[in-house]
């Protein structure tokens, strides 16, 4: 059997990431599809910056499960673009294009 590679390669998750999905080794791809069911079973998007919960949109925000996740967030993108969630708050969201920032930070390199 060949050893995955890339995205489908296990990755460690850092303790807050490895309590929520129950694991604490998955690849990348499993890591994000685990968190987006999470975020549509409890309806956890909008489509307004720092708006309610609805059914659907581009922002996500952030529960008290989510929140500790988030905040572990800050990097730098290739292009020189900062994401820094360390200051979110409960009830706060996040673009939906940030999840890859989010996923990066809460694995062990």
């Amino acid at each position: 059997m060949s050893e995955e590679k890339g995205l489908k390669k296990p990755v460690q998750l850092q303790p807050e990431l490895a309590k929520m999905l129950g694991a604490t080794e998955l690849p990348r791809t499993e890591i994000t599809k685990k968190l987006w069911d999470y975020i549509k079973s409890k309806k956890l998007q909008t489509k307004t910056p720092n708006g309610k919960p609805e059914d659907g949109g581009k922002y996500i925000v952030a529960d008290s499960v989510l929140l500790p996740i988030f905040q572990k967030t800050k990097s730098t993108s290739k292009t020189g673009k900062v994401t820094d969630l360390t200051k979110l708050k409960e009830g706060e969201t996040i673009d939906m294009m940030q999840m890859a920032a989010v996923v990066g930070a809460n694995i062990k390199a």
